[in-house]
């Protein structure tokens, strides 16, 4: 199969000819449809967070079943699904607590540089990233990195779903709770922090504030749900925030991943508020925070995948967009063939795009 391959951070990926094995024990073979250009696989490409190379990456994908290996039984071939990163086991003091996207198996949620399920120039090992590799034509992952779906659905926007609407959405429902009325800030406006506005509109927040440098991002963010929108680019938002609302707002979500956000998300609450970091801020870096800050029961928290359950959640979010109620098709900014992928993460660091998709049909 072909696949775009990360040799080294700051290095283009190559397309090169990538051999994949046959599924064994409870692996399933995908066919990639569609994948999502993410931030996330750009931290990897610009050095930001540590990975084995070489490697194939991308983790926001859509696909079909191929071939299934002994003991599957939850997809057959010809199954459309959606895959996920929070692979689960099923059977780990995370998973029975309801928090199987903090699942702690290893044999199923393998470490960086575990899998050998794929090689290259005449046997060598190639990496598989987050269990996935969607940069690829082909995927072999175990049967619980996947959710299957309705053959109706289409494959582009169900891979939204896979990674941005699921993160951002579920920051909003799994991991900070918004309740019917709240005040909302919402800081960055690509995919995910786009689906966190729709996710607050979902909640019933009375007040959303998108905030974003980019004009375009913010008109589509009143098209998610937006009430308020803050340039930041000639604004303080903390400040713009604090006089908005008069005092702060009950609920922030950063998603962008950025020292500066991180600290101006918590700094934006008003007493017995909850900042929610969702953007991947660099490995090592820390962030800094007044202590005085913390007296009057502000808090700041970090999700994962926002807190999915994705067998679950996922199918609820497709019957949300069938009903019109999540917003899917604004969040496609344009598709590119797999030979376009630099020039795709290229316009990605620009920040004018929300979601570029890889379409392996082209």
């Amino acid at each position: 199969m072909k696949a775009a391959v990360l040799h080294a951070a700051h290095q283009p990926l190559t397309i090169e000819e990538v051999a994949i094995n046959k599924p064994g024990p409870r692996e399933v073979l995908l066919r990639t449809a569609f994948a999502g250009l993410c931030h996330s696989d750009l931290h990897f490409i610009e050095g930001l967070y540590p990975i084995p190379t070489p490697v194939v990456l991308g983790h926001e994908s859509s696909a079909v079943v191929e071939a299934v290996g002994d003991g599957v039984s939850y997809v057959k071939p010809g199954d459309h699904v959606i895959t996920c990163l929070s692979v689960f086991c099923g059977t780990c003091p995370q998973c029975l607590t309801g928090h199987p996207n903090l699942c702690e198996n290893t044999e199923v949620k393998m470490l960086p540089g575990v899998a050998k399920r794929m090689t290259w120039r005449g046997g060598q090992h190639m990496n598989q990233a987050f269990n996935l590799s969607s940069f690829g034509e082909q995927m072999l992952v175990h049967e619980n990195s996947m959710v299957k779906i309705d053959d109706g659905i289409p494959l582009d926007r169900a891979a939204l779903v896979g990674c941005g609407v699921m993160t951002g959405v579920g920051a909003v429902f799994n991991a900070a709770k918004v309740e019917p009325g709240a005040t909302v800030a919402v800081i960055g406006c690509g995919g995910i922090g786009l689906s966190a506005v729709n996710g607050a509109a979902l909640a019933g927040a009375e007040r959303i504030i998108a905030i974003d440098t980019v004009p375009s991002k913010l008109e589509l963010a009143r098209e998610m749900g937006a009430t308020d929108t803050i340039n930041a680019s000639n604004a303080d938002p903390v400040e713009q925030i604090r006089d908005m609302t008069k005092g702060g707002v009950q609920y922030s979500f950063e998603a962008i991943g950025t020292k500066a956000t991180a600290e101006q998300s918590f700094q934006m609450l008003r007493p017995g508020g909850t900042a929610t970091i969702i953007g991947m801020v660099p490995f090592g870096l820390k962030i800094e925070l007044h202590g005085f800050d913390f007296l009057r029961d502000r808090k700041i928290q970090g999700t994962s995948m926002g807190g999915n359950r994705f067998r679950v959640d996922m199918p609820r979010l497709l019957s949300l967009w069938k009903q019109g109620r999540l917003k899917l098709d604004h969040l496609i900014s344009g598709r590119l063939r797999l030979d376009q992928i630099n020039e795709g993460f290229a316009a990605l660091k620009s920040g004018a795009p929300v979601r570029q998709l890889i379409d392996y049909s082209a």
